[in-house]
């Protein structure tokens, strides 16, 4: 079992691409790995031919522990070693043993292969991106669609058609789960799925959550962006409003440091570096890739850095570590159309930065200093922005979580 990252202690064998007794190349892709951080194919060490697995589909096992056996043609292995059992998940407690299935998990050699056999992770590449997998080229064994192939067809700047409802339904379901009833399957928690409800539940236990709202006017940001996204096209660079944000997040922490900070029992350790953590949806979960040393990068270095990613992280090409080591993290919810949103802290982090969508809304606008109503008071149409700021009160109160927003808002309603 490869060590993924530093932060990647262990990892669950989504899938066996070979069999025992199959011809194997060296950094041909061999098997599926399945962290709390990513999925990714693990490619051959040597060639010769695989004589023995070791580690059963579904088994999670730490990292340096053995999985398998590769060895010459006719070679054996002196002493036979044990196999981790393929035992079939056991149902929850209560749930009636008619509900689940009776027969024996097929072997390996009865499994789908070549084109028949979808892996998860291209099963998610071509959700995601709505790719038909029958005008996708297969190098692997036999025709199967591989990794690589996805990302190939798709940097290839292919304009894939929309998946039939059919291929649509198992390509986002790759796995059918258990009929609990007539009314009810259970599907199996992923192993993303299952860290990001723990990683939830114990910041929500560790550290009282506050959030402060703030509403932006996005006019001189969205002048800005309109005047320089074909500049940045021509670079290939894709110029989202999410760079403007991490811009000014990034100057706001340089100038509030103890926000850029976390919580320990004997004082609370501020980082020196800006180290920005981007939510990135998936089809199946969450992801947090970081973008380092943010407040160091101009707006084109933070436009290639977002782009590079976010397009990795929805790929299934991001490394396990570029999860690591985030100080703060943002969340861009309003690219869903969602408006306003109260985000979970990314432990151990301070706080969290929830983006809601820019919308065009009727604003006041008046020179006079009163609140009373005024001859000066303009009804105006302004894109507008809530920003919502969640932050850990043990770490900072709501003055100094104020006067960081505050600081965003100015950067982005003075934009030149």
């Amino acid at each position: 079992m490869p060590k993924l990252g530093e932060s990647v202690i262990e990892g669950q064998v989504a899938r066996w691409l070979k069999a025992p007794g199959d011809q194997v190349e060296k950094l041909e892709p061999l098997l599926e790995i399945s962290t709390d951080k990513i999925d990714t194919e693990v490619p051959a060490p040597a060639s010769g031919v695989l004589l023995q697995i070791l580690v059963a589909e579904g088994e999670t096992v730490d990292a340096g522990v053995t999985l398998a056996f590769i060895g010459q043609p006719g070679e054996e292995l002196a002493q036979p070693v044990p196999t981790t059992a393929a035992a079939p998940t056991a149902p929850p407690t209560g749930a009636p043993a008619a509900s689940f299935p009776a027969d024996p998990a097929p072997t390996i050699a009865q499994r789908p292969t070549g084109r028949a056999f979808i892996s998860p992770v291209v099963s998610r590449m071509a959700a995601e991106h709505s790719v038909d997998l029958a005008q996708v080229p297969g190098t692997g064994l036999n025709g199967r669609i591989t990794k690589k192939d996805m990302v190939a067809f798709l940097e290839n700047g292919a304009a894939p058609p929309v998946l039939s409802a059919q291929r649509t339904s198992i390509a986002s379901s790759p796995s059918a789960g258990w009929a609990l009833n007539e009314d009810e399957t259970l599907h199996p928690l992923t192993s993303m799925r299952r860290a990001i409800a723990q990683h939830m539940v114990q910041s929500k236990a560790v550290s009282p959550h506050v959030t402060t709202l703030f509403e932006v006017d996005m006019t001189a940001t969205v002048r800005h962006r309109e005047a320089h996204k074909e500049a940045f096209a021509t670079r290939g660079l894709h110029l989202t409003y999410t760079a403007y944000f991490v811009m000014a997040t990034a100057a706001a922490l340089a100038a509030h440091p103890r926000v850029n900070s976390r919580f320990r029992e004997d004082g609370i350790v501020q980082s020196r570096r800006v180290h920005l953590g981007i939510a990135v949806a998936l089809n199946d979960g969450l992801i947090v890739p970081v973008l380092r040393d943010a407040d160091e990068k101009n707006l084109q270095g933070v436009a290639r850095a977002l782009n590079d990613l976010t397009n990795q992280a929805r790929s299934g090409t991001l490394m396990a570590d570029a999860t690591r080591g985030g100080t703060f993290t943002m969340t861009n919810h309003g690219t869903s159309g969602s408006l306003l949103g109260t985000p979970i802290i990314n432990q151990p982090q301070a706080g969290i930065l929830g983006i809601g969508a820019i919308v065009k809304r009727p604003v006041v606008r008046s020179a006079a200093a009163s609140l009373l109503p005024s001859a000066d008071d303009a009804i105006v149409i302004r894109p507008m922005c809530y920003l919502s700021f969640t932050f850990d009160h043990r770490v900072l109160d709501g003055a100094e979580a104020d006067r960081f927003v505050a600081h965003i808002k100015e950067q982005l309603e003075t934009w030149i």
